[in-house]
């Protein structure tokens, strides 16, 4: 299955953190999942950890890498994503959540989040 990991997601499991669900756990090292990030996550985590957020201190070109050596593929942002932002109902505010879902949307891919705001949306989401 091709699962769009959420940026917390992303960062938990990198960082070993308890916050990630045995749910999550389960699906990040099921080895028949194929296992995407955004380039809305790097971007959101190089733009929150300028603005001195504790969650998201970490090096973004570093942590990008981590994840393409661990098998990640890299999703990028396209203006067919961008177009399909505009489409989503305004449930959740964060730009970049909404990219994420937009991109999930788009590339018929399930995102996968911890975020209960963002699985209130219809569609490929999965809440863990």
């Amino acid at each position: 299955m091709k699962l769009l990991l959420d940026t917390h997601l992303l960062l938990w499991a990198a960082g070993g953190s308890d916050r990630l669900s045995a749910q999550a756990i389960e699906i990040i090292e099921d080895p028949s999942n194929t296992l995407f990030f955004s380039s809305a996550s790097i971007w959101e985590i190089v733009i929150k950890s300028g603005l001195g957020r504790d969650d998201f201190e970490v090096d973004a070109q570093e942590f990008r890498q981590g994840l393409l050596d661990h098998d990640y593929r890299e999703l990028s942002i396209t203006s067919a994503h961008a177009i399909a932002a505009t489409s989503l109902p305004q449930i959740h505010k964060d730009p970049f959540d909404r990219m994420l879902l937009a991109q999930s949307i788009v590339e018929g891919i399930k995102l996968v989040t911890s975020d209960a705001v963002v699985a209130r949306y219809p569609g490929l989401i999965m809440h863990v």
